[in-house]
């Protein structure tokens, strides 16, 4: 009967191990993730998954309008920023060119 416990014991604290170590921060990641791209507003400057760097010019549900560089605008999915390096809120962000 102990034999089947003893090899029993390994299986569990592997689970355990690879939740607190691999599954658990995934999940966090992504629910920053998920929160950055609901908050995102007009004015953030933003940084695509591509590497595009611009302003969002207008949000809806599912599309951002983003201005690049010399004043043009892209469509994006909302899910392709990966990151907002500057809010919109700081105060430097000049949108007119």
């Amino acid at each position: 009967m102990s034999g089947g416990i003893g090899t029993i014991i390994p299986l569990i604290l592997m689970f355990v191990l690879f939740y607190f170590l691999l599954i658990r921060p995934q999940q966090k990641r992504q629910k920053a993730v998920q929160k950055m791209q609901s908050d995102l507003k007009k004015g953030d400057k933003i940084v695509t998954i591509g590497g595009l760097h611009g302003f969002i010019d207008s949000i809806d549900d599912n599309k951002a309008v983003i201005k690049c560089g010399d004043g043009s605008r892209l469509t994006f999915d909302r899910n392709a920023i990966r990151e907002v390096t500057a809010d919109a809120s700081e105060g430097s962000v000049n949108l007119t060119k």
